[in-house]
């Protein structure tokens, strides 16, 4: 599975990207909310984290807005991760259609803990008979 991160800061990158290859998954990485979309419409990844403040003309809020109204994008789930949380930033981004919203700076646990909320366990994917049953997964608290 393929996670794209759209942040300029290049620590929380090295973070993010450490804990999705941990969790066996590929990353993907955008610098502004132009090259975002253009990895959006190109690898149309399975997970996509973002943050609402990017350099640019587009923020994260217009590429949240931009994922949930394109047909081909608008089923991959949107984690918020951002420092610019105070306010009204959670219900705007909430309204914009965001799926989870994360505060920095990240918590390792709470990374995890979205990426297995979204794209399964790893450990259970590989220890687990398929047997045709669906797994319902908990909604992530906003």
């Amino acid at each position: 599975m393929q996670v794209l991160y759209i942040e300029d800061h290049p620590n929380n990158v090295l973070l993010i990207q450490r804990i999705v290859k941990a969790e066996g998954h590929a990353f993907l990485h955008a610098v502004d909310g132009e090259s975002g979309r253009l990895a959006l419409d190109r690898y149309q990844p399975d997970l996509i984290f973002v943050d609402l403040r990017l350099p640019g003309q587009i923020d994260g809020y217009d590429l949240i807005r931009y994922i949930k109204s394109n047909p081909q994008l608008r089923k991959i789930p949107v984690v918020v991760l951002t420092a610019y949380g105070h306010g009204d930033a959670e219900l705007k981004a909430e309204r914009a259609g965001c799926d989870a919203f994360l505060h920095k700076p990240a918590d390792i646990r709470e990374v995890r803990t979205v990426i297995r909320q979204y794209l399964g366990d790893p450990v259970l994917t590989q220890i687990l008979p398929s047997n045709g049953r669906s797994w319902t997964h908990l909604p992530v608290s906003k």
